[in-house]
């Protein structure tokens, strides 16, 4: 009902709302008070208000174009093209974009875990209403505004911008376009959906980093650059020679041992260049809070400050099960990394041994690695040590408000952390 009256009611429709309620308040003892007849006059108004609102509704027909991506937190501007198919002028008109349904199932809602629920009392925790309105912001962007349309004549056209906020990252999904009109007292708005399927990804905040180098050897890579439309192991192609005996036949180039009556191969050569891995941990029991967000972001600020046009960037994470991108050299873009990124979710706590083996399993082909935490344990600690052991540049940084500093390691305050970045050398 809030949400049907927040569509519906205009600010001097809830102003009459308010003042009814106080009204019929105060006087419900009809014998001392005349409230009671305030309270009749504006009930009576949001009635014949509510009842007119329908034939207001205006006939317009709507198509948005909404990019790809937004940024959390960031407004993102964007066009709709609207055509007045009515028989008459369209004048005072509004139009705003709605979300696709955003209230959670009842099985998601009963799984779910709001983060910081467990410091709430017994009852907002028995009762989960805290949870429902975060599951619901989780699903929608930064309550959207009604933007007014020109008037339009029958059968004219008009471009209109409309904005945006994501609360969060994530995927924003919309079901229709909302043309709006107030009925002739001012109170209610006579509404019209115009079906307009729409999504737009919602990348995660990224923040400044200083100039980092990330220095380290140039590593051999078996099969070279793995081109993204290649399938197995690829070697960059120098030319062409004489067949040796031991030389796998699957080289052979037929055409020049046509045109030449020998046996030719293509001759291929072995590629040296950098890898880098980000290792993002994502085992902890606190859920989607404020330091598992902030080490999201502080990833995908990586991923987008590092330039990967001359090496590789490996992204290594738990989601499920073990998960990989790399991206640069023929691979992923910027783009695709940070989308991967605005879907990562929690894992439970004890999947950071599995990480941590599958990237010790590769320090042979990495040159550096960037590593950010959630916590700070033993198995932590000794991972961090395998790494450094084994000759790698490592940047270790932990998200946490009340770590005490430590040797090689960079502590991030997830309420200031562009400080805490600034810090990184």
């Amino acid at each position: 009902m809030q949400h049907a009256l927040h569509e519906r009611l205009t600010g001097a429709g809830w102003l009459a709302l308010g003042a009814a309620g106080l009204a019929g308040g105060l006087g419900i003892d009809t014998h001392r008070s005349l409230s009671h007849q305030a309270f009749g006059f504006l009930a009576a108004l949001l009635l014949v208000a509510l009842f007119a609102a329908p034939f207001f509704r205006p006939r317009v027909a709507a198509k948005r174009e909404l990019p790809p991506y937004a940024t959390a937190g960031v407004p993102l501007e964007y066009r709709v093209s609207v055509e007045n198919i009515g028989p008459r002028p369209l004048r005072g008109a509004t139009l705003v974009d709605t979300p696709r349904e955003p209230r959670p199932t009842y099985s998601e809602w009963k799984d779910a875990r709001e983060p910081g629920e467990e410091r709430r009392n017994p009852f907002d925790r028995a009762m989960g209403y805290f949870r429902w309105r975060w599951l619901i912001e989780r699903r929608t962007p930064a309550p959207l505004e009604h933007v007014a349309l020109p008037d339009l004549a029958p059968g004219e056209r008009a471009t209109v911008r409309l904005s945006l906020t994501a609360r969060r990252r994530g995927r924003l999904e919309f079901a229709a376009l909302t043309a709006a009109r107030t009925d002739f007292l001012g109170l209610a708005r006579g509404l019209r959906r115009v079906p307009a399927e729409g999504r737009v990804v919602a990348l995660p905040r990224r923040y400044r980093l200083p100039e980092i180098i990330l220095p380290g050897a140039r590593r051999y890579q078996l099969g070279g650059v793995a081109l993204a439309s290649s399938v197995g192991d690829s070697e960059e192609f120098i030319g062409l020679r004489d067949y040796r005996p031991g030389d796998p036949l699957h080289r052979l180039h037929w055409k020049s041992i046509a045109r030449t009556g020998k046996p030719i191969v293509k001759e291929y050569q072995n590629e040296f260049f950098e890898r880098h891995a980000l290792v993002l941990d994502t085992s902890t029991a606190a859920g989607e809070d404020a330091a598992f967000e902030a080490a999201v972001s502080i990833a995908a600020s990586f991923v987008y400050a590092i330039d990967t046009r001359e090496c590789l960037l490996d992204l290594l994470f738990v989601g499920g099960e073990l998960r990989t991108y790399t991206a640069g050299r023929g691979q992923l873009r910027v783009e695709n990394m940070l989308e991967v990124l605005a879907g990562v979710a929690p894992s439970p706590r004890g999947e950071f041994e599995r990480l941590a083996r599958a990237v010790l399993g590769q320090i042979q082909r990495l040159s550096s690695c960037i590593v950010v935490l959630l916590a700070w344990d033993e198995a932590r600690r000794a991972f961090i040590g395998g790494l450094r052991a084994s000759g790698l540049e490592v940047r270790a940084l932990l998200v946490s408000a009340d770590q005490k500093p430590e040797s090689g390691l960079l502590i991030v305050d997830p309420a200031n952390i562009e400080a805490g970045l600034a810090k990184l050398r």
